[in-house]
């Protein structure tokens, strides 16, 4: 009567929605695009993107592939691409990024750690030895 739907959930296609005037308490995981218009306090992880919207309000650990805040936001966030702050968005807490997009506007008190790694790599490959000044006999 019911089949088991085995396809997989594109990372970037809205997946679940927490809608304006909901409140949620508890732990939310997924592989799809996540959108909070609500209010939601836990945790909240996806394998896709996270997009807390102007009327959004989440307290929660999150992790996602890219976050987008247009709201507001306290915790710990981890976002493996890119974490992008709105105008109107107001952050608090501590994030772990691969890119930051901070528009003119909008509120972070808190720390962030971007992913060096990739970007000492770039650096490192196109520093010849001889232009290193660590190198260099002085």
């Amino acid at each position: 009567m019911f089949k088991k739907d085995n396809l997989e959930i594109p990372p970037d296609k809205v997946n679940t929605v927490i809608g304006k005037g909901v409140l949620f308490n508890g732990t939310i995981s997924g592989k799809g695009l996540i959108r909070i218009d609500g209010e939601a306090e836990g945790s909240v992880s996806s394998k896709g993107d996270v997009v807390i919207g102007e009327s959004g309000r989440l307290k929660a650990d999150l992790k996602g592939r890219n976050i987008t805040i247009a709201g507001y936001y306290e915790g710990s966030l981890e976002a493996e691409g890119k974490l992008e702050l709105k105008r109107s968005a107001t952050v608090a807490g501590s994030c772990k990024v691969g890119n930051l997009v901070v528009e003119e506007g909008a509120v972070f008190k808190g720390t962030t750690d971007m992913n060096m790694k990739e970007q000492t790599l770039k650096l490192q490959s196109r520093q010849a030895p001889d232009d290193n000044p660590a190198n260099s006999d002085q």
